[in-house]
């Protein structure tokens, strides 16, 4: 068995963003219940309903643990069924929850090499006692067993870029596909989800990945790739942030995904802009039609 738990569905900055007076975030801000607000993206993942892992740490994440039952304290003054925290990339939206669980509790950190040297380069990140919280590096299509969660994940290269924050050099938006920016194949060893939040193009070798899988989480942070250039939001396209949109053909997300074969389809990390974070909008009307869901806080899937 596989249980998820969406923790967190929007992109960075949440839904609606702090700082932002589109009409979108203001119907999510007046609580219109056909634009719900959503935090930041995050998931939870166990095999036996007892032992959970959070997959990134959103700077959300301790609302979304208060919001979710299955992560509170169960025995004793301080406790956690929380027993680990996977990280797909060094992004500010996937580690700053992490500054949230420094009191003084045992848990495994796991991510890729650069990301974890990104994480020790940092001196604020040893809030996290390491005699508590131990580093653990994981291997490109390597499974890793989660005992006792009871499911394995097995990282693998997603085309992305370095965050942000570590932008250099002549072409600091390069998209690579070294092995610093991941997806996750979480399994019970019979079914198999997968886990992309952020991805810069679809290529042969994702597409072979994601072909036949019962579920897939998968970036849906952009409509279009001018989308928040053209509303004035700001000016960056998708591209430039190391994010395939929906819509775009022929290398759009919908265009892209139209001859494999998934059980379930999901979009995830959804930026603030996009229209299909609304209900009643047409872009959601046409995401459904070619069978995907949309993610919402608290949205819980079973395999």
């Amino acid at each position: 068995m596989l249980d998820i738990i969406v923790l967190g569905a929007a992109a960075g900055g949440g839904f609606p963003q702090w700082n932002s007076n589109a009409a979108a975030c203001n119907r999510a801000r007046a609580q219109d219940p056909k634009a719900p607000a959503r935090t930041q993206a995050s998931l939870a993942v166990s095999g036996d309903g007892v032992h959970w892992y959070i997959l990134n740490a959103s700077p959300d994440l301790r609302t979304q643990i208060n919001q979710t039952p299955a992560l509170h304290p169960k025995t004793g003054l301080r406790s956690t069924p929380i027993s680990g925290v996977v990280l797909t990339s060094g992004e500010i939206d996937t580690i700053t929850g992490l500054l949230t669980l420094r009191e003084k509790q045992a848990f495994a950190l796991y991510a890729a090499q650069p990301v974890l040297a990104q994480l020790d380069a940092n001196p604020i990140f040893e809030a996290l006692d390491r005699s508590l919280v131990s580093r653990h590096s994981m291997a490109l299509g390597q499974p890793l067993a989660l005992t006792p969660a009871g499911f394995s994940i097995t990282p693998f290269a997603v085309p992305g870029k370095v965050p942000l924050y570590a932008e250099q050099g002549a072409n600091p938006a390069e998209i690579k596909m070294d092995g610093e920016f991941i997806g996750l194949d979480i399994s019970d060893g019979q079914r198999h989800a997968l886990f992309i939040p952020g991805c810069a193009m679809m290529t042969d070798t994702l597409a072979q990945k994601i072909n036949g899988v019962d579920l897939v989480f998968f970036d849906g942070t952009l409509w279009t790739d001018d989308e928040m250039v053209s509303a004035g939001l700001g000016a960056k396209t998708g591209k430039r942030m190391g994010h395939m949109s929906v819509a775009d053909t022929p290398d759009g997300t919908l265009a892209t995904f139209a001859p494999l074969h998934v059980g379930r389809k999901i979009f995830i990390h959804i930026n603030n802009s996009n229209p299909i974070l609304i209900s009643d909008s047409p872009e959601r009307q046409a995401v459904e039609q070619a069978g995907w869901e949309v993610a919402f806080d608290g949205m819980r899937v079973t395999l």
